[in-house]
């Protein structure tokens, strides 16, 4: 009789630690969050590989984005289209933060404590932050990862909630969906490689390097785009003229053939706002094409062919509009400035929200000249 006692006793024990064996290991969300908050802490450095797609125009568009960090707060990060000739560079150092764009040998600088209290989609830590955040976060595991379902913590006000797939093993992240209001996914950012500590040359995160190899990787980026500028010539046209016959003599001044400009009209104008009003101007030595918009907010686009030089702002702040980054500056008046298409785009309103601003800049995207 002992013996069948202690016989089942063993046999109970065994089932015992084979259940702790099985589910002892499980960690709840706020153990996850806890061990990411950990690794940012002892966090020096990480380069990171993706692919972005944007689902904002008529069909997705897909960017290969490239970032590096070191700490303190040393900042790449590249982002790239070979099919519309894109690409630019923000890099954050002790000189400030910069937003480059090689292929036409154009640089902002300004001061700016980015990215603090602002997320970006395909940076590490604030996709953390974003997960400490939100007290009310969902969590769930799918296959190898951790899934937390939190809200989006993005300057698009139109992006509404996120869920961000974090590796069990290494707590790298593996993928990000950004989501609108009504479910539907806008924003999703794959990495395809992630590596924590990695080391990097001394001037990696130099302005002047970076600008002059990324010139060197694309030789003939700018030459085509200011190629391609230069064949369409456009002549400035408000929307009340574009559709005069051909050969009308009604048309709009002409900017001159050799500065290759066309205008490029936002899809997106805010409600209560009419359409704009075009005319012809210079902004320094350039040619440039100027849309006035009035209504329930008054603001002009500036649109001209982007001189090949650097430019310096005392202070800013920087703008992700998912297919590139633009420089907000100023108080009560303020300027969104932005490359898009071998254009640059200067926005500048003393009544319109940031969030409307973003929206117009976004929404030039895949527009044509005409």
């Amino acid at each position: 009789m002992r013996r069948r006692i202690w016989g089942l006793g063993v046999v109970l024990l065994i089932v015992v630690l084979a259940l702790a064996g099985c589910f002892g290991g499980k960690k709840d969300a706020g153990a996850v969050v806890k061990d990411l908050d950990k690794q940012v802490e002892k966090l020096e450095s990480y380069t990171s590989t993706g692919t972005m797609t944007l689902h904002t125009g008529a069909e997705p568009q897909e960017y290969q984005v490239e970032v590096s960090f070191q700490k303190p707060s040393y900042y790449r990060i590249s982002l790239s289209n070979d099919k519309k000739d894109i690409s630019q560079i923000v890099l954050k150092n002790d000189d400030g933060v910069f937003v480059l764009t090689p292929h036409l040998n154009k640089s902002f600088r300004f001061q700016s404590d980015w990215p603090k209290n602002q997320g970006q989609v395909y940076l590490y830590e604030s996709l953390v932050n974003s997960i400490n955040q939100d007290k009310d976060r969902q969590f769930t595991t799918d296959g190898d990862s951790y899934v937390f379902d939190v809200l989006a913590n993005y300057s698009n006000s139109s992006l509404s909630r996120q869920k961000i797939w974090i590796n069990k093993k290494s707590y790298a992240p593996q993928s990000v969906e950004i989501y609108d209001a009504q479910n539907k996914p806008v924003v999703v950012m794959n990495f395809n490689d992630f590596k924590f500590n990695e080391t990097f040359e001394k001037d990696y995160f130099d302005m002047q390097r970076n600008m002059t190899s990324a010139r060197i990787t694309l030789p003939t980026m700018g030459l085509e785009t200011q190629q391609g500028a230069a064949q369409q010539g456009a002549a400035v046209q408000s929307s009340a003229t574009s559709q005069q016959p051909a050969g009308s003599a009604a048309g709009s001044p002409a900017v001159p053939q050799s500065q290759g400009i066309s205008l490029i009209e936002p899809s997106y104008i805010p409600a209560g706002v009419g359409k704009p009003k075009a005319s012809e101007t210079t902004l320094g030595e350039n040619a440039a094409i100027l849309l006035k918009y009035t209504g329930t907010y008054n603001y002009t686009l500036l649109e001209s062919r982007p001189s090949d030089k650097s430019v310096s702002y005392q202070e800013g702040e920087l703008v992700d509009l998912g297919y590139g980054f633009g420089v907000l500056t100023g108080g009560e008046k303020k300027t969104l400035v932005w490359m898009a298409q071998g254009t640059e785009f200067r926005l500048s309103s003393g009544d319109l929200p940031v969030d409307e601003m973003v929206q117009i800049a976004i929404s030039v995207q895949g527009m044509s000249g005409k």
